[in-house]
């Protein structure tokens, strides 16, 4: 009995003691963290994030300036900042880098930029841009990016404008000769336009238009545009 008694008093004991550590514990924990509100994520407040896109052009092209579709395109790489207003409508901010990369068919009719033909030909704008949009959320959804409709506008420089060509003679000591002209004359920098994004998640269907010429002075009434739309593919990232 005596030792019933001992062992009985002891378990109390330690009762009490588990219960005064698990009230301290509770007594300190900050319940705050629990039922803040978050403003940051795909469907807070504000949300950030990379992104990346290629967008071949489409349309037709004249013969004074063929194209090789598919390879002539605009490659996006940015970073985006979202504001959401309310569940159906956001409004954003787009930083980016594009390169429009126009790769030249060798034909007769060929006048940009010279009627001379190559193995290989391209003209390119590398650019940063900025940008701002409007979105509209399609349905009802959690803290995810769902399904959405952008509105657009964007205008940028080109830092860099390039002509590139490669040849393969048959005379002389080298096989290969690949030159590059850097900062043409007859080259727009500043251009501008709008765009449309269809989306869902971290994938949406891209399209652009721009407005502003690609070439200027004599060039100007002298050559054909390069098509003005592009369409193609976004990924977000991270």
């Amino acid at each position: 009995m005596k030792a019933r008694g001992i062992l009985l008093i002891g378990l109390v004991v330690a009762g009490v003691a588990h219960g005064a550590r698990a009230q301290r514990v509770l007594a300190y924990t900050d319940v705050s963290v629990d039922t803040a509100v978050q403003h940051f994520g795909p469907n807070r407040a504000y949300f950030q994030h990379f992104y990346a896109s290629y967008s071949p052009l489409v349309g037709s092209s004249e013969p004074g300036a063929p194209l090789k579709f598919g390879s002539s395109a605009e490659i996006i790489l940015g970073w985006r900042q979202k504001w959401r207003l309310s569940q159906q409508l956001a409004v954003g901010a787009d930083a980016q880098t594009v390169r429009l990369h126009a790769n030249l068919r060798q034909t007769d009719a060929k006048v940009i930029p010279t009627t001379s033909q190559h193995v290989k030909e391209s003209l390119s704008w590398q650019q940063i841009q900025l940008g701002g949009f409007v979105r509209l959320n399609v349905g009802h959804r959690g803290n995810v990016i769902g399904r959405y409709v952008d509105i657009g506008g964007w205008g940028g420089w080109a830092f860099s404008t390039t002509h590139a060509f490669k040849d393969e003679p048959v005379t002389g000591t080298a096989s290969v000769i690949k030159v590059s002209e850097h900062d043409l004359s007859y080259a727009v920098r500043w251009q501008y336009g709008l765009h449309a994004r269809l989306g869902t998640s971290r994938y949406a269907l891209v399209v652009r238009r721009r407005f502003s010429p690609l070439f200027k002075g004599a060039e100007a009434s002298a050559w054909p545009e390069l098509p003005r739309f592009s369409a193609g593919i976004e990924v977000g990232l991270l």
